[in-house]
């Protein structure tokens, strides 16, 4: 009974090892993909925040419709995009 429960306890042992391995490994790659997120994010707002302070082509050239109206040269189908954080 006695080198039964030796040789679980090893058992155990080995695969409490490879679950802190395993698990240590998953924090790292968390980590990186915390950091990816992070640069992305900050690269999103950067656009936005150029793009929000730059007119547009039409702006730029005056482009406007008939009456005086802004003219879109996008397609109806494209509208305005919004993203949510």
């Amino acid at each position: 009974m006695r080198e039964q429960m030796q040789a679980r306890l090893e058992v155990l042992k080995q695969e409490f090892e490879a679950g802190e391995t395993e698990l240590e490994k998953m924090e790292k790659q968390r980590a990186y993909l915390r950091e990816t997120l992070l640069r992305i994010g900050g690269a999103i707002q950067v656009l936005e925040e150029l793009l929000a302070g730059e007119p547009s082509v039409e702006q730029r050239n005056g482009a406007t419709g008939p009456g005086g109206t802004q003219r879109s040269t996008a397609p109806a189908s494209e509208g305005n995009i919004v993203r949510s954080r």
